[in-house]
């Protein structure tokens, strides 16, 4: 029987229990053994719990238990997780985790640490709630080399730029609807500045290079200047505006940025819409594949937490891989990146526009104090350039193809 600990009874943590057992039966077959949840660590008390005997406040008792093997770490932030998931690591016993910060700054040294004692750090839930997408990087596409990941990779400002898109609402009126319905925290600054979705894609850049790619070198830009007015060109252009999480392998160097971007109904991305997220993956042999579903939410994470217990059951002294050595990845500045841009002006600036930017092609959506454009392909630090000899812009949102 392989006995499995919960740190943490919040959404996550009480999901991954109910997840055990009510799939007990398809679960113990695909593990290969039994599973059953010994202890649930928490400051609180639940009474009237179906599981209220499993609750303990010491870790100690958790951590020094022999029968105890796997862990499900489900707490979030840094500390405690951080020195308990070391604890139970040193000691072979594996951590399955949704912990998206923690293993955005500590993903090398945990997994290090655990090949060293034979046994496992996973965290396919950490990125893209129940979406499978750390597992095909770690084994499906290990024949390729991916040079490109984008992604939807926040599930509440997808859900305000849809609200925002579909029923023409401003962004602090959709903001305060998903807090209501529970798709956004009281203080959304995480999401809504992009924070959660570089923490993701740091994550995965780091997958994808096999080396560490630290979340504060992204640059990174959240969705708070994103108006009515930019959907109604967006419409023009028929295309759609969504935060993008990106890292790309280029002859120009490695970049990772997070922004909103405006996408064509042709991108597959297009029709990702309210709280689900997606994963775009370019291979140099496969091409592209696309992982989409439900990105957060108690059940679609705490299935993924389980699936990793899976493993852990079904390997057990071994280390499954995990390329993700601790050398720290040299991003290039996005500054070199090229792309096409569109771009908002007072109207009295157009005459100036037309004689900075080439190329460039006019969008109406019926604002007469206004002057919108789509430019030509250029680099970001070309046209920042632009820009400021423009003496700015109401809005500038970058296209993606």
């Amino acid at each position: 029987m392989i006995q499995v600990a919960v740190l943490g009874y919040g959404t996550v943590g009480s999901g991954v229990v109910e997840v055990i057992e009510t799939n007990k039966e398809d679960i113990d077959k695909k593990a290969g053994e039994k599973l059953n949840v010994k202890y649930i660590l928490d400051l609180r008390d639940f009474p009237g719990d179906p599981y209220e005997n499993k609750v303990v406040h010491d870790y100690n008792m958790i951590v020094n238990d022999p029968e105890v093997s796997v862990i499900c770490e489900t707490m979030g932030g840094i500390k405690p997780a951080y020195d308990f998931t070391k604890q139970a690591l040193l000691a072979g016993k594996s951590v399955c985790t949704s912990n998206k910060e923690l293993v955005a700054n500590h993903g090398p040294e945990l997994i290090r640490i655990a090949k060293e004692n034979h046994c496992n750090y996973l965290f396919e839930a950490s990125v893209g709630g129940g979406i499978p997408i750390i597992r095909p990087l770690n084994y499906s596409l290990t024949a390729e080399k991916i040079d490109a990941i984008t992604g939807i990779l926040n599930g509440t400002t997808n859900y305000i730029l849809t609200k925002m898109d579909e029923n023409g609402a401003d962004f602090a009126d959709v903001l305060k609807e998903a807090q209501d319905n529970g798709y956004a925290e009281r203080n959304p600054e995480a999401d809504v500045e992009g924070y959660d979705a570089c923490r993701k894609i740091a994550i995965l850049s780091s997958l994808m290079k096999g080396e560490h790619v630290h979340y504060e070198d992204i640059y990174t830009e959240g969705i708070t200047k994103i108006s009515q007015a930019d959907f109604a060109y967006a419409k023009k252009l028929n295309h759609s505006i969504k935060l993008l999480a990106l890292s790309k392998d280029t002859d120009d160097g490695f970049f990772a940025m997070v922004a909103p971007f405006m996408i064509p109904k042709e991108h597959p991305l297009y029709s990702v819409k309210d709280v689900f997220n997606a994963v775009y993956v370019h291979g140099n042999m496969l091409g592209d594949s696309m992982y989409y579903g439900r990105g957060a939410g108690k059940l679609p994470t705490a299935s993924a937490v389980v699936s990793d217990v899976v493993d852990c059951a079904r390997h057990p002294g071994k280390t499954i891989m995990c390329f993700w050595d601790v050398e720290r990845v040299t991003l290039a500045d996005i500054s070199a990146m090229h792309r096409r841009f569109f771009v908002r002006v007072s109207a009295d600036r157009k005459d100036k526009a037309l004689s900075l930017f080439e190329n460039i092609s006019q969008v109406d959506a019926g604002f007469a104090d206004e002057f919108a454009f789509t430019t030509d392909v250029m680099t970001e630090k070309e046209f920042d350039e632009k820009i400021s000899a423009l003496g700015g812009s109401i809005n500038r949102i970058r296209l993606e193809s």
